[in-house]
């Protein structure tokens, strides 16, 4: 009976780490996920409002690309998609940032970087540069992690 109790106590011990240990690593892909839906949420109100020409004409006054897409994508036009594919990037590089500085946080990052170089691409690029470029980047985070294992 002792027996039993003491299962059953390492059990629930075991279940209660478990769910703390989660709740403390997966904190900052809480925080990400839920800055991409905001993100997406505001790029697609000032589109709908007509206010996403803001958005657009400060990307001009960047002078960067435009970018060419494969194929129209719905719900708003490719500079809409440029905006959003460029606040998406932001948000993977801050999660990288927090991730490298908070101890707490610490985790592999090479697949952040590898999402956050595609949606630069997709910002920035043309599929022409985008594709080699992620097979370049995937390839480099795969030799890397095993010479530095």
């Amino acid at each position: 009976m002792t027996d039993q109790n003491f299962d059953e106590k390492e059990i629930q011990k075991r279940e209660e780490k478990g769910v703390d240990e989660k709740d403390r690593q997966d904190a900052v892909s809480s925080l990400s996920f839920a800055a991409f839906l905001i993100w997406a949420g505001v790029v697609l109100l000032l589109n709908n409002t007509g206010k996403l020409q803001i958005l657009t004409d400060f990307i001009a006054d960047l002078n960067l690309p435009r970018t060419d897409l494969l194929f129209d994508i719905p719900f708003i036009n490719t500079a809409g998609w440029q905006v959003f594919f460029l606040g998406a990037g932001l948000i993977v590089l801050i999660e990288i940032v927090v991730r490298m500085l908070v101890p707490m946080y610490r985790r592999p990052i090479v697949g952040s970087i590898i999402w956050a170089a595609i949606l630069f691409g997709l910002a920035l690029g043309t599929w022409k540069i985008i594709l080699p470029l992620a097979i370049v980047v995937a390839g480099l985070a795969i030799l890397l992690r095993g010479l530095f294992r």
